[in-house]
């Protein structure tokens, strides 16, 4: 093997979560910022939340509302349309 091409190894890396939480891993890396940990995580815990971190679920909601909005506004001139050529 090569000299020198390896990153260093850290045995007690510092992993740090946004809920408080922190922990020791050996990593490539000193300092690790999480944004979700075992202590956090709605699989683990079992409580239901969203992680939403650039606000993808209101974005979602958002996309799911203009698009039903969208199908009503297609149905009502549809109807129109059939009572036009009936009439």
């Amino acid at each position: 093997m090569k000299d020198d091409i390896h990153p260093k190894y850290y045995k007690n890396a510092k992993v740090t979560c946004s809920c408080g939480n922190s922990f020791e891993v050996g990593s490539t890396q000193p300092k690790l910022h999480v944004e979700v940990c075992s202590a956090c995580h709605p699989f683990y815990t079992g409580k239901a939340k969203f992680i939403d971190t650039a606000g993808r679920v209101d974005k979602f909601q958002e996309r799911m509302k203009k698009a039903e909005e969208i199908k009503t506004k297609k149905s009502k001139t549809k109807k129109k349309d059939k009572e036009e050529k009936n009439g």
